[in-house]
């Protein structure tokens, strides 16, 4: 195992950003799985608009996963994104594995895109007294993420 030798953060800081990024990229795993089930899964009305706006929001999840690993990685940490992992982890509610209308696909996603926020917002506070480039990073995530929420949940009214 390599080690780093030039270490940006102190042993116990590191253990705090990481421990917190590593659930962030564990909740962003299983939301960008569940994103894709949903898109799947979804039926009726609103079909085509639901479907590809669960597309849409899916790159900007994927690119937060990413981004965060990499910025455990470059804490001298290897992220953990095994399918294991995120099944033992994942804060986030399971989805069900059935066809769902798009406006219940609507409700189930507006939920879980919150509940991912609400985690970013709880690592945000952890990190910004400790990292703030992992802080930074988080804000960054979570923009994109609110913006869709906003749009998602827009449809249930």
């Amino acid at each position: 195992m390599s080690e780093f030798k030039r270490s940006v953060l102190s042993d116990q800081d590191t253990s705090t950003v990481v421990a917190s990024l590593q659930q962030r990229l564990v909740d962003m795993i299983d939301l960008a799985l569940q994103l894709k089930q949903a898109h799947w899964c979804v039926v009726g009305s609103n079909f085509r608009a639901v479907h590809l706006q669960l597309d849409e929001i899916l790159v900007d999840v994927r690119a937060a996963s990413d981004e965060i690993a990499e910025r455990v990685s470059a804490l001298g940490v290897a992220p953990d994104g095994r399918v294991k992992t995120v099944a033992d982890s994942s804060q986030l509610t399971a989805l069900s594995d059935q066809f769902e209308s798009a406006s219940t696909t609507i409700t189930t996603v507006a939920d879980r895109l919150k509940a991912s926020i609400v985690g970013l917002r709880e690592s945000i506070e952890i990190l910004g007294a400790v990292d703030p480039i992992s802080e930074d990073l988080l804000i960054g995530i979570s923009a994109p993420l609110e913006k869709h929420l906003w749009m998602v949940q827009s449809q249930e009214l």
